[in-house]
């Protein structure tokens, strides 16, 4: 067993910030004396590990709680796609060093922006978090995709759905065209991916704009404005009783 003060010097972790993990609930100590000193296992150490490496990440404190508390958590499968994450830090990092070396060498008037680009990252780590977290829209997807559902057909098909309401776009987003449309795109996504809650339809529409990829693509197949179109719609939708 170790204290809290033999647990910060062997991490370097502050002894403030190891008594505030345990107050929200994310690293609880193995035992806590009568005398009222906390005390850490392995077990908590491995804990801290990994609550470490999430940060490294730019995890959230909420999100790696219910991350590592979840009953579907499998340690060396988010082992491996933390390894991955680092690896793409590493290379995004390299990317901006290179930039910064060539801003330095050729004066500040290159006007190239890739190196501050994250968003297949940040991809990646919504990926991992809807894995690690086991959410149950996460695990009803894998479930459908372990009993052999074709998601690249899919993601066709939506995409195509996607593309009709750009068809729509002279009527308002309250149309009764166009919130047939809305319940379509919701059960499509019902029954070849996982339940769609209003909440997960209304987060979906909000993506579909600030997700630059996702923009463009809808953008592409429906027309310029779609993809807010779709959002402006899909709030209506949500909106009702």
């Amino acid at each position: 067993m170790w204290t809290v003060k033999q647990v910060s010097r062997i991490t370097g972790v502050s002894v403030r910030t190891l008594h505030h993990y345990d107050a929200i609930g994310l690293l609880r100590p193995a035992k806590v004396t009568d005398a009222g000193y906390r005390l850490y296992d392995d077990a908590a150490l491995r804990r801290l590990q990994n609550i470490l490496l999430f940060r490294e990440l730019q995890f959230p404190l909420r999100e790696i709680k219910a991350i590592l508390d979840s009953p579907n958590f499998d340690p060396a499968a988010a082992l491996e796609q933390q390894i991955q994450l680092l690896e793409m830090q590493r290379r995004h990092i390299g990317d901006l060093i290179a930039f910064a070396r060539a801003l330095q060498q050729k004066g500040a008037s290159i006007m190239d922006f890739k190196s501050f680009d994250t968003r297949e990252m940040e991809q990646y780590k919504a990926e991992a978090k809807g894995r690690w977290g086991g959410s149950e829209a996460w695990q009803e997807c894998a479930r459908k995709e372990a009993a052999g559902a074709d998601f690249a057909k899919g993601g066709r098909e939506l995409m195509e759905l996607l593309a009709e309401f750009g068809a729509l776009r002279q009527l308002a987003p309250d149309a009764p065209a166009v919130q047939e449309k809305a319940a379509a795109l919701q059960a499509f996504i019902t029954e070849h991916y996982y339940t769609c809650t209003k909440e997960i339809l209304n987060g979906l529409g909000q993506m579909y704009t600030e997700d630059e990829r996702f923009r463009q693509n809808i953008d592409c197949a429906g027309g310029e404005g779609t993809a807010a179109f779709v959002r402006r719609a899909i709030e209506v939708y949500c909106g009702k009783e």
